[in-house]
């Protein structure tokens, strides 16, 4: 089952680590470039209530395989497109297919954790954040090497299909039970559920945060040296994945209601330490807290809300997710119009706001 969360980032990742080299070769300014990259969500949202019911409809398994193809089909897509023309439906239909691998892989974790007598959704999410540091470093040989875009997706698509033939009798079989077939496929979410989805609409609009800003803060407000810009992100990234092999662990130890608690106050603290001292080390220090706190949130709630009584866990995992995602979606935006008539450093304290949130819900929500 890991191998099947490492596939995913490793397609999301190829991809990030040559939209430079296409944005190069297409001739796009950095405004051009980021109104054809909305391209990747407007292809998500949709796909969210679909792939819900396909993985009721025709099973998890299934709907994995057709998403792990779809997506690595589309990543070459993204390589060889020749026009703007071309390259936007392959991006949409990029982001359609990132969804339907996600929820469908994220609905047979929840499965295969049923099988074990501890937590394992979260290590599950670190094989993901393992495989962007894996990504990135194939990117970077390709980039050094010269290779162009199209051949290096190539590569990864062999690499995804051997990896899903390999993997692909570890996959847990449909069996639905004769409760969830007796479950109607299309009901509103109870406050359980929606509880889940705040939670996540929170901790992504941080997270978010950090993806897409993370640099552009280091730059101009910690004012780092040109090679240590990328230094947030990095240092945020790498507690990220150290924390959700972790996860687990201390989810066993205290529960998953605490260790969100937890999660949300260390991504609070941590924003304000980078926004109280913005220079380098304690920059850095604040972003390592941050990636320690979203770590856990996102898989602790997936894997509450695959157990949901009211609808299937597909279901219930695309109903969470559709709220979340509105967070990760809207949450960049917010912070550049804030920034614009404020200041980044009001924006991140702002944000500090919604790991509070995070840790608030929680404590009202049934986990």
């Amino acid at each position: 089952m890991a191998t099947w969360f490492f596939l995913q980032g490793l397609i999301f990742a190829s991809w990030a680590s040559r939209i430079p080299s296409i944005q190069q070769r297409m001739g796009l300014s950095e405004g051009d470039l980021g109104l054809l990259l909305l391209a990747i969500p407007l292809g998500q949202l949709p796909s969210l209530p679909v792939t819900g019911w396909l993985v009721h409809k025709y099973g998890s398994r299934r709907t994995a395989l057709a998403g792990a193809m779809i997506y690595s089909t589309a990543l070459v897509g993204l390589g060889w497109a020749p026009s703007l023309w071309l390259l936007l439906p392959c991006l949409v239909l990029f982001g359609f297919a990132s969804n339907l691998m996600n929820i469908s892989i994220n609905t047979q974790a929840v499965g295969v954790e049923a099988l074990y007598p501890k937590p394992i959704m979260a290590s599950f999410h670190g094989m993901w954040s393992l495989a962007g540091f894996t990504g990135a470093a194939i990117g970077t040989a390709m980039i050094g090497w010269g290779v162009m875009p199209e051949y290096h997706f190539l590569l990864i698509l062999a690499l995804i299909l051997l990896g899903a033939v390999l993997s692909w009798g570890a996959l847990l079989p449909h069996a639905r039970t004769e409760d969830e077939t007796e479950q109607p496929l299309f009901v509103l979410p109870d406050r359980t559920l929606l509880s889940l989805g705040a939670i996540a609409f929170c901790a992504l609009i941080c997270e978010g945060a950090m993806f897409d800003w993370s640099g552009v803060y280091f730059k101009k407000v910690v004012h780092a040296d040109k090679a240590w810009v990328g230094a947030g992100y990095t240092a945020f990234m790498s507690t990220m994945a150290l924390g959700r092999f972790g996860a687990d662990w201390l989810t066993a130890r205290l529960g998953p209601k605490a260790v969100i608690q937890l999660s949300g106050c260390l991504t609070a603290v941590g924003l304000l330490i980078a926004v109280l001292f913005p220079t380098l080390g304690p920059a850095m220090l604040g972003f390592m807290l941050v990636g320690f706190g979203t770590s856990s949130v996102v898989p602790l709630v997936y894997s509450a809300a695959g157990k949901s009584t009211v609808m299937s866990a597909g279901m219930a995992l695309a109903a969470v997710s559709t709220i979340g995602f509105l967070g990760f979606l809207i949450g960049p935006p917010i912070i550049g119009m804030v920034a614009g008539a404020t200041s980044l450093r009001i924006s991140y304290s702002l944000i500090a706001v919604m790991g509070l949130c995070v840790a608030a819900v929680a404590s009202r929500a049934r986990l």
